[in-house]
């Protein structure tokens, strides 16, 4: 289910930028609308300076997709700008296409909770020019944020090492749908629960949450506080027990966690919010097993990340549950993705594919020709390469070429078992992927995970995953590339800079 209702998902098909719509319009103005297209959405390099990255955010994609549509009020808006001249910047004839649009489009994607690597295509979408275009930018919104979300919890999840994470990042979220998008992207990385009640509603992922410093601090004593809330919810005490003095609450946690047990209930636990989490944690857990409660979990959070649980652990806390807020939903310190939408191919009616390829000073930035498929290679113990090809040339010999450092190659031996990761998931203006439901995904993170080399999972320079091109598919790029510098005029010394 998308973070958007359905009347939200109605009016989204103006989420773009205006170069698609001016782009789209010269194309329909000069005759090209007609030429069929394909364009791959990837990205460069794993955020986190990680070593690997967690696909997320195609159901919502999808959702998009099915609902794609020209409403009057869209066409009307459009009608309305105008251009530097203060003239209409789109003709009617180009608004009555709009309206008529229907999305006669082909789109394969890579399954949400799969890990994937740097030039890899997570999404490829074939069709009409036009409509092609106008999918750039929304499709790059939903697709990067949430997989840069779910990598993120992937990475944290993986510190706390099987202990339970909850997002707890719903009022430092970059607005509702950034909050939302966030919670289910987090909830796909692994963690166990949201504290996002909407999110729990519309997605449902369990909810979890204790209480604020505010609810201690409307009464005249922390006691009388604790007191106060194991009477109206005796099954979900959790108590914050640093509004005053940490240890202090504790003992007060204690006092009304043996009041009830005499009740017939238990106290759940405590939560840490603030100081030195991994002194605090052994002190408590020594007040709260000497008080005969060994089973009462300690929860802690204040601006934690995948960095600093590992810290915590090192140091020997006795911290069995983490409450991650501000550094997951934000990214922190990645501050986006940075996939692109690149064209792959071009063909007019009823003519052979052209492949482009676009140049760049950067390496990583050379795009890849061709129609393109992911496939991996796997043995008993895991993933051991990705091998990127063109549908269109097919795989000549299984050595994959590493695009920004050709030295690197490697080979894969004949009958290695392998799968394809582009699955059909949008044929004829219907969704025809069976999108999974999120516990699902969230396992299939975890079993994709289980997969990597533990030398990909580190956080400190890790492994560099074999990922590349079918060797045939890099010479092909390499003499485009030749190519298309030559007829830009870049020679000599020119060349060296292009």
């Amino acid at each position: 289910m998308s973070a958007l209702s359905a009347r939200e998902q109605q009016s989204l098909v103006l989420l773009t930028d205006l170069y698609q719509f001016t782009m789209a319009y010269a194309a329909f103005r000069t005759g090209v609308a007609d030429r069929e297209a394909v364009f791959h959405l990837n990205f460069r390099k794993h955020p986190f300076k990680g070593g690997y990255t967690i696909a997320a955010g195609l159901e919502p994609a999808l959702d998009f997709l099915a609902n794609f549509r020209f409403a009057e009020d869209d066409v009307a808006y459009l009608g309305s700008l105008t251009d530097v001249k203060d003239k209409p910047l789109f003709e009617k004839d180009f608004l009555e296409y709009l309206r008529k649009m229907r999305l006669e489009v082909e789109v394969d994607a890579v399954p949400e909770g799969t890990a994937i690597f740097p030039h890899e295509p997570l999404l490829r979408v074939r069709g009409p020019v036009i409509p092609c275009m106008l999918l750039e930018t929304p499709l790059l919104n939903l697709i990067n944020f949430q997989t840069l979300i779910a990598t993120k919890a992937a990475r944290v999840c993986d510190a706390a090492k099987g202990e339970p994470v909850l997002e707890f990042g719903l009022r430092r979220a970059q607005g509702m749908d950034g909050a939302l998008s966030a919670s289910r992207a987090s909830y796909i990385g692994g963690c166990a629960s949201t504290s996002n009640v909407l999110a729990g509603k519309r997605f449902g992922i369990p909810v979890k949450g204790t209480h604020a410093h505010s609810w201690v601090m409307i009464f005249d004593e922390e006691l009388e506080a604790f007191r106060a809330y194991a009477r109206a919810l005796p099954d979900n005490c959790v108590f914050l027990v640093d509004t005053y003095g940490t240890l202090s609450g504790v003992r007060h946690a204690i006092e009304v966690g043996k009041e009830l047990r005499a009740r017939g209930h238990e106290l759940l636990g405590i939560r840490l919010d603030s100081g030195d989490l991994a002194y605090l944690s052994v002190e408590a857990r020594k007040l709260l097993d000497e008080a005969g409660f060994p089973k009462a979990q300690i929860l802690a959070s204040n601006e934690l990340d995948e960095h600093l649980i590992t810290s915590l652990k090192s140091q020997g806390a006795t911290i069995g549950v983490w409450g991650v807020g501000t550094k997951l939903v934000t990214a922190y310190d990645d501050a986006a993705l940075g996939g692109v939408y690149k064209l792959g191919a071009v063909r007019a009616p009823g003519g052979p594919w052209k492949h482009r390829v676009k140049l760049s000073e950067q390496i990583a930035k050379v795009t890849t020709p061709g129609i393109l498929q992911v496939r991996r290679f796997h043995d008993g113990d895991g993933f051991i390469a990705d091998l990127i090809y063109d549908e269109e040339r097919g795989i000549g010999e299984q050595t994959l070429v590493d695009p920004v450092d050709v030295t690197r190659r490697k080979r894969v031996p004949e009958g290695t078992a392998f799968e394809d990761l582009l699955v059909p998931v949008f044929r004829g203006g219907k969704v025809v992927y069976r999108a999974p439901g999120l516990p699902e995904i969230r396992q299939r993170t975890q079993q994709q995970l289980s997969q990597l080399h533990p030398t990909l999972r580190r956080f400190l320079n890790p492994h560099l995953y074999p990922a590349g091109l079918e060797r045939g598919l890099h010479e092909y790029k390499l003499d485009l590339v030749l190519r298309a510098k030559e007829a830009a005029g870049l020679s000599g010394a020119q060349e060296d800079q292009a």
